[in-house]
């Protein structure tokens, strides 16, 4: 299995330099050393065969750590120097900055790997447990990730469909005065959901697993009286469902099928006085073993480094 290995730079204001004018030194460690490098936020992503990706890890830690004395550029040379200064080193990529994993999702278009110690985790939950709650702030990667999960999977025919929901909470418009069909209705409220999926899969594949059914969108209220097999079921903005609803949705889980339940519990837009399905269901369930359960907090954001100092604001 493809392996990664994340690295986190604390000074975002070194990064353009460290990843070079249109991140030119970056494509010259990937070209060198046969990587693929991803980067968001202050975290950098690294995929390919273990030894060279060390290789990049050390090099980029050994640059950055220049431009943290003092320097003011890099240069191709000093680029090279650092390549080679790491390969001829035994000591690779001890940096506690430094974290590695195998759980690389491999969709048709990219390839996506963890980037903190919490979203790691949270992959490795995914894999391994049915039905995985994923819980935190904006930008901590619940969403993006539990799809990446579902395109994985699917794509290596773990599942048959995968299926996306979220309940309609409505923002002074009633879902029922919206137009078009059921599919157009429901649109505005998946966009975060359709925005990972075509990061993922080509605009034609996607319309074609649509007609097919392979994949499918349903507003929550829609699941009830249906059993889910073999399919990789996401609801997002979980903690917008009734108790009520988030009961009948954990009762649909079939043969073969896994849920991913993502939601922020700092963003419930339920009428005053009622109360989160997603609060009830974890306090409900958090003692079940085969339940997977992850909370990402405002240091987990990869999303962009002002998102966390907003949390934090708001938070405080």
């Amino acid at each position: 299995m493809e392996s990664s290995l994340s690295l986190h730079f604390k000074n975002n204001a070194l990064l353009p330099i460290l990843y070079g004018e249109k991140n030119k030194n970056i494509a010259m460690i990937e070209k060198m050393l046969s990587v693929s490098i991803s980067t968001r936020g202050n975290y950098l992503a690294i995929s390919g065969d273990s030894n060279n990706i060390s290789l990049a890890a050390g090099a980029l830690e050994s640059l950055y750590h220049k431009l943290e004395g003092g320097a003011e550029d890099i240069t191709r040379e000093q680029l090279l120097s650092a390549i080679d200064g790491i390969n001829t080193n035994t000591n690779i990529v001890k940096s506690k900055n430094v974290k590695h994993s195998d759980n690389v999702l491999k969709t048709k278009k990219k390839t996506i790997f963890p980037f903190t110690d919490k979203q790691h985790e949270y992959i490795k939950t995914l894999l391994e447990k049915d039905i995985v709650f994923g819980i935190g702030a904006a930008g901590t990667g619940k969403t993006y990730l539990a799809m990446a999960t579902a395109v994985s999977m699917f794509i290596e025919k773990k599942v048959n469909k995968i299926i996306l929901t979220r309940p309609a909470v409505e923002a002074g418009e009633k879902l029922g005065f919206l137009p078009g069909d059921i599919k157009e209705k429901v649109d505005p409220y998946l966009q975060p959901l359709y925005d990972a999926l075509y990061d993922m899969l080509p605009p034609e594949t996607v319309e074609r697993y649509f007609a097919t059914r392979e994949l499918q969108i349903a507003p929550l209220a829609f699941m009830r009286g249906r059993t889910l097999n073999n399919a990789f079921v996401i609801l997002d903005e979980a903690q917008n469902t009734t108790v009520v609803q988030m009961k009948m949705f954990l009762t649909r889980l079939g043969a073969g099928s896994k849920f991913a339940i993502t939601g922020d519990l700092t963003q419930i837009d339920l009428p005053l006085g009622a109360k989160s399905g997603l609060i009830d269901a974890i306090d409900k369930v958090k003692h079940i073993q085969e339940i997977g359960l992850i909370q990402f907090d405002s240091s987990e954001v990869v999303r962009h480094p002002l998102i966390k100092k907003i949390i934090d604001a708001y938070e405080s």
